[in-house]
């Protein structure tokens, strides 16, 4: 599929009366605006179009639906305003991820790690959008008390894990889906829960935004899978975040290299 093909696709899916389109041919990029909402976004083809041709059956009906949901929570607003205490979660970004919306507001943001951002997010049912300064005062919050009703609700996220055992080594997924998988490296509770389990070196990964890797590394060859793991997470993901991972020791992340002279001593290791 070309890119004149895919906007031509899109058009026809979500209506060209709804939305302005402005198709940047020479860079590949399209701008649609709501019409009412004197509202858009922009996406860059290229990535659309790789998602495609690696999933034909899947890959287009998922940016549609996303384009559409992300529009109709925009309406909502534009109706309802801000509201909801308890609809606002911490979400991880990359550290190159924008500081600012396309308005030139500042998103609320905590830093994390060297490689990672928490930005909040209002979750809005199918979708959520990223809380800038510009709508606190709608949500009557502070920013401190923003950030603390966040970090009170990620905690209440369930934290069921999938478990998966490659050449001795043990990797636990969180994959919900939810939008807030990798938002479980906030949840300290849970992580030392996790760390009563692991015999070997725990790892911390947030390759995407919708999924968490605990990995119980016990030999030498868990650093190899968990590098192959956490790239292809990281390539396969709607919002990467970091193919880096991270040693989980006493409440402190640590990124770690995996090359064999960085590699940590395991728990036995040090006994």
């Amino acid at each position: 599929m070309k890119a004149s093909e895919l906007v031509r696709e899109l058009k026809q899916r979500l209506g060209e009366d709804r939305f302005s389109w402005d198709f940047d041919r020479q860079n590949n990029r399209l701008k649609m605006k709501h019409q009412t909402l004197g509202k858009g976004l922009e996406l860059s083809l290229p990535p659309l179009l790789a998602k495609i041709q690696n999933n034909p059956d899947t890959a287009l009906d998922e940016a549609v639906y996303t384009i559409n949901e992300t529009f109709t929570a925009m309406e909502r607003e534009a109706e309802e305003g801000f509201s909801g205490e308890d609809r606002i979660y911490p979400v991880i970004r990359s550290t190159s991820f924008p500081v600012e919306s396309k308005e030139g507001n500042r998103f609320i943001t905590t830093d994390h790690t060297a490689e990672t951002r928490i930005f909040y997010a209002l979750d809005l049912g199918q979708t959520y959008r990223l809380i800038d300064e510009s709508m606190l005062d709608s949500l009557g919050l502070t920013d401190q008390a923003l950030k603390e009703s966040a970090r009170f609700r990620v905690r209440q996220l369930p934290t069921d894990v999938k478990r998966d055992e490659v050449a001795g080594n043990i990797y636990y997924f969180v994959n919900n889906n939810d939008g807030y998988d990798a938002s479980r490296i906030l949840n300290e509770p849970f992580l030392k829960e996790m760390e009563q389990k692991i015999e070997g070196v725990m790892t911390v990964s947030v390759p995407h935004q919708d999924v968490l890797i605990i990995g119980d590394i016990r030999n030498d060859t868990g650093y190899d899978v968990l590098a192959q793991l956490t790239m292809h997470y990281f390539t396969v993901g709607r919002v990467p975040v970091t193919s880096l991972s991270f040693i989980y020791d006493n409440g402190e992340l640590e990124p770690i290299f995996i090359l064999a002279k960085n590699r940590p001593e395991r728990k036995e290791e040090k006994e």
